[in-house]
């Protein structure tokens, strides 16, 4: 018999619009992430499955979900449109959000959210603007720069910002994001890890520190409650 605890897909509602999502709930679950993908990507995205595959074996609950809809992915294709619409992905996170906090079996889980790329700016303007009701969060290679000055001062979750050692550029929006946030925070540089984290043994590395992250606050927040 697997001990792998079963994933079922679901429906989100979004204004008028459907969002699909895979969610898995460990047995013992102490928390619950949301994933916010990268541009041009979705819930099917190898990295972040195998990152939500390391959370579910730490009895950490995982949703990952298309941030656009079918229709929305097919015109981005060719326009790019929608991937870099941080004001549609943020109220996705939302509305994400708020559905998971309507379902019985979830809504006493902590909630968390992983964000990758440019869905980490949406992760982070929607934990501003949910406050306590985000305990922790996660970005790798992100872009929290897209986020603003005032959304990244205005944070209260928890934030660990993950970035490849040789992934300069980006590096260095991190360390100037980081900067301007009030938060508890910190900086996880993956040495000789790209963009990507394609490197061997790169993607293992930020699997592991996000699970820590998460297991650290979700636990503290069960211990004060």
């Amino acid at each position: 018999m697997s001990n792998t605890p079963a994933t079922r897909e679901v429906r989100i509602p979004a204004g008028a619009a459907w969002l699909y999502g895979d969610l898995c709930v460990p047995a013992g679950a102490t928390g619950l992430v949301l994933f916010a993908h990268g541009s041009g990507s979705g819930r099917h995205s190898a990295r972040n499955r195998q990152v939500a595959s390391h959370l579910q074996r730490a009895a950490i609950a995982t949703l990952l979900f298309d941030l656009l809809t079918a229709q929305e992915e097919q015109v981005d294709v060719h326009t790019r449109e929608h991937r870099f619409d941080i004001p549609l992905l943020t109220g996705r996170m939302q509305d994400a959000t708020a559905w998971v906090q309507a379902q019985p079996e979830l809504r006493d889980l902590p909630v968390g959210y992983f964000g990758a790329s440019t869905g980490s700016a949406a992760a982070l303007i929607a934990a501003a603007r949910l406050g306590h009701r985000i305990r922790a969060l996660v970005s790798r290679g992100g872009r929290p720069d897209l986020a603003g000055p005032a959304a990244l001062a205005a944070v209260t979750a928890p934030t660990l910002l993950i970035v490849g050692g040789a992934d300069g550029t980006v590096l260095d929006l991190n360390r100037e994001a980081l900067a301007r946030m009030q938060c508890e925070k910190r900086l996880a540089v993956v040495p000789g890890a790209t963009h990507l984290f394609e490197e061997p043994g790169t993607l293992e590395q930020v699997a592991e520190l996000a699970a820590a992250w998460f297991s650290e606050h979700m636990a503290r927040v069960e211990q004060s409650a």
